[in-house]
């Protein structure tokens, strides 16, 4: 059983997403501690807790948008599941792709769901809420343990 807060790192460029993964976040019941980062550079950086993010925790669950500078999220995506450190980590894909090829390029590569980013503001937090609801609170993930 998981004590403390589940962490969740959110890999995402764009401020205005960023502002309303956290807003709907904050509106989730489950306490939480959440991590941004803005490129697939650092979002790799973060998870070697390597340079600035030497002291980072390792994330319980992981929200990805594809289209980042740097480091695409696709190669983010490839990395962390090719990973036996990291694979073990949820990795949802939020992005504003539609295109069946990045959604089943995105499962090729072990993504555990992709999602498409709503347009509208209210179905954009529904999301971000359906996320909490199911991650955090109806999925069992893999002690902390079995991933370090």
């Amino acid at each position: 059983m998981r004590t403390g807060k589940v962490k969740v790192l959110v890999i995402e460029d764009n401020p205005g997403d960023t502002y309303l993964i956290r807003a709907g976040l904050a509106l989730g019941e489950i306490p939480k501690d959440l991590a941004f980062v803005g490129d697939g550079e650092a979002a790799l950086e973060y998870l070697a807790c390597r340079g600035r993010y030497g002291d980072a925790a390792r994330p319980d669950l992981i929200i990805l948008d594809l289209n980042l500078p740097k480091i695409d999220g696709r190669a983010v995506l490839e990395t962390i599941k090719h990973s036996p450190q990291l694979r073990h980590i949820p990795v949802v894909v939020l992005s504003t792709s539609t295109s069946d090829r990045d959604i089943e390029s995105s499962y090729d590569n072990h993504a555990n769901c992709y999602l498409s980013k709503p347009a509208d503001l209210d179905k954009y937090l529904d999301v971000v809420s359906a996320i909490e609801s199911f991650w955090l609170q109806c999925v069992a993930l893999p002690p902390l343990s079995s991933i370090r």
